[in-house]
């Protein structure tokens, strides 16, 4: 549709003022190099307000625009826009294409076949799997980590990336799919059901000397619930110290980080926050605990509530801390659905450890500090390094031996 019509304007200025009243000021300022034109001096204006100026562009482009525009993409671009102008690095944009995708992702629950994908090389002819979810569909059907799809219900998928890929392996629960599989040179082709895949937010195990390993992936749904299960089990097992590994954790929901903290600290402060408002709350313990030796692993890509969760225990000092500096993400974010069915994830507060300190482009600080290479820390990422291998845990290991 090349002209704009006045509902889209209507919510595009509902969207901007909402965003602006719920962060800060902002304005538009960039313009796109390298149009040579004729121009002609519109009606003169002193500072306009910015939903002046955004009527001024959206009438330029409606009356001038010489080809075709797409309005649904214009308004993404806007609201994009929008929130970029906070400067918040935390703040984002989620379309209506891919709200249903950051809903699975909070509720740690998604429809589909039960794998990990990844593209190593673009020259291969489909994409290989990494992971395979335990008592998934994909492992009932036989699939193998390294197997390549090369095929999706016929289609071949050479030249695909792997979004690509994905959309076609994901369907609706119930439905099938026909994967055509190439291993060891030879292809074939597997039908899957697919079905609600729930993903792994807690592993652990008991390792040697009674030291009880838990990696929590995420702090979104169930983390809390099966973080504490799997502490119940490794003590019930006669752990005698805890490694909470918490690398490459994105963080999550408040609440579920502040049930966790609650169950491990003793009573005292666990959480600070202070809201838009001007509001502060502080989340707290009570008397029980655990009081065993415990140590964190931490990383640069460890995230907010993952970043917390050190903080805690380090303050406590409960635990040692070990690995790299963390993110330093101080920001807490409210989702706000639009009414065409997007969304936006605004900061509307900040965040504080149980002592006040804010963690704001600092980070936790490992009381050991182990630095990994490049390539180690690609490894760990995809989990490709033996636990005896990996120095970041050995390491914590021994600092829990020690005490």
């Amino acid at each position: 549709m090349k002209r704009l019509n006045l509902c889209l304007k209507i919510l595009i200025c509902i969207l901007l003022c909402g965003c602006i009243v719920m962060t800060a000021t902002g304005c538009f300022g960039n313009f796109l190099p390298g149009k040579i034109a004729s121009e002609e001096v519109l009606e003169d204006s002193t500072d306009p307000s910015y939903e002046e100026k955004l009527e001024e562009v959206l009438n330029i482009i409606n009356h001038y625009y010489v080809d075709e525009y797409d309005e649904e993409a214009l308004g993404d671009y806007l609201a994009q826009a929008a929130v970029a102008a906070t400067g918040d690095r935390w703040s984002y944009y989620i379309s209506a294409e891919d709200y249903a995708e950051y809903e699975e992702q909070n509720n740690n629950a998604y429809v589909g076949i039960g794998v990990t994908i990844e593209l190593p090389n673009e020259e291969d002819p489909g994409v290989t799997i990494s992971k395979v979810t335990h008592n998934g569909p994909a492992e009932a059907a036989g699939i193998q980590i390294g197997d390549m799809i090369v095929g999706v219900d016929g289609q071949r998928t050479i030249g695909m990336s792997m979004d690509e890929t994905k959309e076609l392996v994901r369907g609706e629960e119930g439905t099938e799919v026909t994967l055509t599989i190439l291993r060891d040179n030879k292809e074939f082709d597997v039908t899957i059901t697919r079905a609600v895949i729930e993903t792994d937010v807690v592993v652990y195990e008991m390792l040697d000397d009674g030291i009880g390993y838990i990696k929590i992936n995420n702090f979104e749904a169930r983390s809390s619930s099966e973080s504490i299960a799997a502490v119940d089990d490794l003590l019930s097992q006669g752990a005698a110290a805890l490694v909470f590994d918490l690398r490459f954790n994105p963080g999550g929901l408040k609440s579920e980080l502040v049930k966790l903290l609650d169950y491990l600290l003793p009573e005292g402060p666990l959480f600070r926050s202070v809201d838009y408002n001007g509001k502060e709350e502080i989340d707290y313990s009570d008397e029980s605990c655990i009081d065993i030796p415990m140590a964190v692993i931490v990383n640069d890509d460890s995230y907010s509530a993952a970043e917390f969760f050190a903080a805690a225990l380090q303050e406590y000092e409960a635990a040692v801390v070990v690995g790299t500096q963390t993110c330093g993400k101080a920001n807490y974010q409210q989702t706000f659905r639009l009414s065409d069915g997007s969304a936006i994830a605004i900061s509307t507060g900040h965040y504080q450890t149980p002592n006040g300190v804010t963690l704001a482009d600092v980070g936790v600080t490992p009381d050991i500090i182990v630095e990994v290479d490049d390539e180690t820390y690609l490894n760990l990422y995809y989990e490709k390094i033996e636990k005896k291998d990996d120095e970041q845990l050995q390491t914590a290991i021994n600092a829990l031996k020690s005490e």
